[in-house]
């Protein structure tokens, strides 16, 4: 089977991939969730003309020069307008939020006012008119269109709806990707490990590479390198409507990689297995009724480079957001050789230097090593065929953090 080039391999894996169905969620249980249909006003905000700030609502006539004495006629809180009305010398106490009383075009802030006593204040500093005072309508009216589909509902879009009075939003369901590791030598973390055993740390990062994106990530284990292990857990991930299986190694070519002949037993349809890329080429896809299999490699780094190139896109698409690889022009900081017919991801540490980016690559890459990715910020992109380059050639940088 040929090698399928990294850009084919995404179409075809985000092909038909949309938004799944939605779901209407409370307010507080809708934090970091995707809309999944315009949101308007319901109540127009604010409602009446109120106060910006404690002090008093007055005539601008009164206190258009300073100083100015004024009584007293009434207090309006936040809460309960004033029902009279102001009018020559007169003025009445606000606090923020209330209803600007009737006849009152303007608030003096208590700052500015002295209290004589007796019902009466002196305005010390002038005020003009409309100072201090939010209309009606001023935020928003009855009506408008205030969030558009789509929209992540970070504090301030959960803050706006609720001020528009909407209790509830309907919003995009979280995408379920089920993660299944596979091998005899794999054992979870804190395990006491025999000779010939590692600790299983793919999931970890996969599921974290999930989460970033906005979808759920259930961990059903580690299944032991024979066809009935495997087939069980993918089947207890179909059982939990996952919308995505990520098996983590056990795609390859060896006597003991069993994981496509376990999923195309259990009915999915296979689209591609290798990709001409590094690391990450021994990757599968295909589709087992409506949910999307993926077979990362079992090598930590693939693992989680795969995980970016391929699941987030993936997850982010499902569950109605946007995602963009944050890919930016930089400069080589060391010398590279020449490529072959696979794209490289090359690890690197990306600094700014005199207002460009330098990215200097590791010099060792075997895709094993997890420390080198957890010191990398940045992956150095290599389009296949690249002919050598010298230390400050132009590159490109895939930005991981």
């Amino acid at each position: 089977m040929a090698l399928v080039p990294v850009a084919e391999a995404l179409e075809r894996l985000l092909e038909g991939a949309a938004p799944l169905a939605t779901e209407p969620l409370a307010l507080l249980d809708a934090v970091d969730r995707v809309l999944a249909e315009p949101i308007t006003a319901l109540r127009t905000q604010p409602p009446f003309d109120a106060s910006a700030m404690d002090g008093y609502a007055a005539r601008a006539a009164d206190v258009a020069s300073a100083p100015a004495r004024l009584s007293v006629i009434g207090v309006a809180p936040a809460g309960r307008g004033f029902a009279g009305v102001v009018g020559n010398g007169q003025a009445v106490r606000v606090f923020t939020g209330a209803p600007l009383p009737e006849g009152a075009d303007t608030i003096v802030i208590q700052e500015n006012v002295r209290d004589l006593g007796g019902g009466q204040i002196e305005v010390t500093e002038p005020t003009a008119k409309e100072r201090n005072i939010r209309r009606r309508g001023l935020d928003f009216t009855q009506g408008d269109l205030l969030l558009e589909k789509g929209r992540v509902l970070d504090p301030a879009a959960l803050s706006l709806a609720a001020s528009a009075n909407h209790p509830m939003l309907n919003v995009v369901r979280r995408p379920l990707v089920a993660i299944i590791a596979t091998g005899d030598e794999l054992l979870p973390p804190g395990s006491e490990l025999g000779p010939d055993q590692i600790v299983s740390s793919n999931a970890y990062g996969v599921a974290a590479a999930a989460q970033s994106v906005g979808a759920r990530a259930l961990d059903l284990g580690i299944a032991a390198d024979r066809k009935e292990a495997i087939a069980a857990l993918v089947k207890k991930a179909v059982a939990a409507k996952a919308d995505v299986i990520v098996t983590l190694g056990g795609a390859s070519v060896g006597d003991h990689d069993l994981v496509h002949d376990v999923l195309t037993g259990e009915g999915m349809k296979l689209d591609f297995w290798k990709i001409a890329m590094r690391p990450g080429k021994p990757l599968m896809f295909g589709k087992l009724g409506n949910i999307r299999c993926i077979g990362l490699p079992g090598n930590p780094v693939a693992s989680l480079v795969c995980s970016q190139l391929f699941l987030k896109p993936l997850l982010a698409r499902l569950g109605g957001r946007t995602h963009r690889q944050d890919i930016r022009p930089a400069q080589l900081g060391a010398a590279m050789p020449a490529n072959d017919l696979r794209q490289d991801y090359v690890r690197a540490v990306v600094r700014e230097e005199a207002g460009e980016l330098v990215a200097t690559p590791f010099g060792i890459q075997d895709s094993s090593m997890l420390r080198m990715l957890a010191d990398a910020n940045g992956l150095i992109v290599r389009e296949p065929f690249a002919p050598a380059a010298a230390a400050g050639a132009a590159c490109n940088v895939l930005m991981l953090r």
